[in-house]
C-alpha cells in the first residue's frame, strides 16, 4: 500500500505550499532562514485562531537579536485580536533586541493596518526572505 501525501495544508515547513487555508482553517507554516524565522500565515487570523500565530510566534521570538518575517501574502483577514497577538509579539521583540516584519500584506489587511496607524509599528516588506 503507498503511503498517502497529506493535503498542502497539514504539511510543515514548507513554505509556499498552500496557495490558500480549507475553508475556516488558519495555517502557519514555519520556516528557519539566515536572520531568524518565516511565518507565512493562511486563512483568516481572529479571535478562535490568534492561539495558533501565538503558538509560531512564541518560540521563533526565544532567540534575542532576531527577525521573524510575517508572510502574510495568504492571510485573507486579520480582525482586531490578531493585530493586537503581532502588536504585542512586537513589543516582546523590541525588549529582546529582535523585530517582527510583515511582508506581502494583501490590500484588506493592509488597509487595516494603515486604519489603525500600525503600518508605525512593523516594516512592511514587498517580498519574504529567500
Amino acid at each position: 500500500m503507498t503511503p498517502r501525501t497529506p493535503p498542502p495544508w497539514q504539511r510543515a515547513g514548507g513554505r509556499g505550499f498552500a496557495a490558500e487555508a480549507p475553508p475556516g482553517r488558519f495555517i502557519v507554516e514555519v520556516s528557519p532562514w539566515a536572520e531568524g524565522t518565516v511565518l507565512a500565515l493562511y486563512g483568516e487570523l481572529d479571535l478562535d485562531s490568534v492561539a495558533e500565530l501565538l503558538a509560531a510566534l512564541d518560540p521563533a521570538l526565544d532567540e534575542p537579536a532576531t527577525v521573524v518575517v510575517v508572510d502574510c501574502a495568504g492571510l485573507e483577514f486579520c480582525d482586531s485580536s490578531g493585530l493586537n497577538a503581532l502588536l504585542r509579539a512586537q513589543a516582546r521583540a523590541a525588549d529582546d533586541g529582535s523585530r517582527i516584519e510583515l511582508a506581502r500584506p494583501r490590500a484588506l489587511v493592509l488597509r487595516m493596518l494603515e486604519l489603525t496607524g500600525a503600518t508605525d509599528a512593523f516594516r512592511i516588506r514587498a517580498t519574504p526572505p529567500a
